[in-house]
């Protein structure tokens, strides 16, 4: 039964042929309407409480790159943190080192001037307690007298002069010997801060590392991520695509060929070292066990090692890109992209200008990856081109 049709029979049958509300309420057909209304609200509430149930369930759904990059965002902040803990766990080390060689040097002064007032100390017991006395007494004239007493107060100032000397190089070294103490107390609480950072970063690499298990040994996931790293492809094309074409609509006369073709292939300086573990073309994913056609190649590194630029040019692009962690894109302006992901940490930013060779991040695990590897493309305009024929020979 419609809704229309209910709610006409309704309307009839409450306000139609003069009928009273009291014969109505007897009325079956009423009454029929009646249930009728009352099941349809029970369904649209039932439906309303599905629908949000739905909702949530999306919420919480997360999806498998989201939930990797999420881990990586992590980690990568921890890492910071520790990176900066570490360096100023440096500076408190240099700090104390300092400290250190300056109570070494103080020591040394106050040990000279310990034994200079003791010296003195002897030659004044040897004199006895009037032996200034007696030294002026002794004069053999007026101007001796003189002499005599001017000497004797130079050496009393001297004397004082030793004594505050000394009495100011102790509340030095003091001061020295508290700054150390503080400096080695912060060391301390650095070191604690730094193991835990350590913790935490194990723990967030134990959890990527569960998280890239599952989706090896679950279908779903193992599909739902084969899609995602698809599209994520597609949107680094889309995104040469788009760059290339704001390149050509930029140029007056875009080239027919590129500079490269002649005299540079094969001498180009490598993005990072290491050794090469997945190559250009069709290529067997570690992680998925199918075979994927690849666009770059992969580079196995040390953590933390400094990526290069392989030509001079313009950073187009530097953030994150699922799949692919952090990723850093240059436009070379001569025909040519250059495109380096699951970098730790990026070095330049987007409209900067970088040299060849220079530093433009760190090589990391970000992305879909549970190992320190550099991911390289090098694009023909859009157009993927196999790396290794261009780098240098090694």
């Amino acid at each position: 039964m419609s809704i229309s049709f209910v709610i006409l029979l309704w309307g009839l049958a409450v306000g139609g042929g003069g009928t009273s509300v009291a014969s109505a309420a007897n009325d079956p057909i009423a009454e029929k309407i009646e249930r009728e209304r009352k099941t349809l609200e029970t369904l649209k509430g039932k439906i309303e409480e599905k629908r949000k149930r739905a909702e949530e369930a999306e919420k919480k759904r997360e999806s498998v790159l989201q939930g990797i990059q999420s881990l990586d965002e992590r980690l990568v902040h921890h890492r910071q943190d520790h990176h900066e803990i570490s360096k100023k766990l440096r500076q408190k080390d240099r700090e104390i080192e300092e400290v250190t060689d300056r109570l070494g040097a103080m020591q040394t002064s106050i040990d000279a001037r310990r034994d200079a007032i003791l010296a003195r100390l002897r030659v004044q017991y040897m004199e006895g307690r009037f032996g200034r006395v007696k030294a002026l007494l002794t004069a053999d004239s007026y101007s001796d007298f003189q002499r005599r007493g001017q000497y004797l107060s130079a050496v009393s100032h001297k004397d004082y002069e030793l004594l505050e000397t000394f009495k100011t190089d102790m509340e030095r070294m003091q001061q020295a010997e508290h700054q150390r103490a503080e400096a080695r107390a912060i060391l301390v609480a650095f070191k604690l801060n730094i193991e835990k950072k350590l913790a935490d970063i194990r723990v967030l690499q134990k959890e990527k590392k569960v998280y890239l298990a599952k989706i090896t040994h679950e279908k779903d996931a193992h599909n739902r991520t084969v899609e995602e790293l698809q599209r994520s492809a597609s949107r680094v094309d889309g995104l040469l695509h788009d760059l290339e074409t704001r390149r050509r609509a930029m140029t007056v006369h875009p080239p027919t060929s590129s500079p490269l073709a002649h005299g540079v292939r094969g001498t180009l300086p490598w993005p990072a070292d290491g050794k090469v573990v997945s190559f250009f073309g069709r290529q067997k994913h570690p992680t998925f066990n199918t075979y994927v056609q690849r666009k770059g190649i992969e580079i196995r590194t040390t953590e933390g090692s400094l990526i290069h630029a392989v030509m001079t040019g313009g950073v187009v692009y530097a953030d994150w890109l699922k799949g692919y962690g952090l990723v850093i894109i240059l436009d070379h302006a001569n025909g040519f992209f250059s495109l380096y992901a699951h970098a730790s940490k990026l070095l330049a930013k987007v409209g900067e200008r970088v040299a060849e060779g220079q530093p433009i991040g760190e090589t990391g695990d970000t992305g879909m990856i549970g190992e320190n590897t550099l991911y390289f493309e090098l694009r023909e305009g859009a157009e993927p081109v196999d790396p290794l024929h261009w780098l240098a020979k090694r």
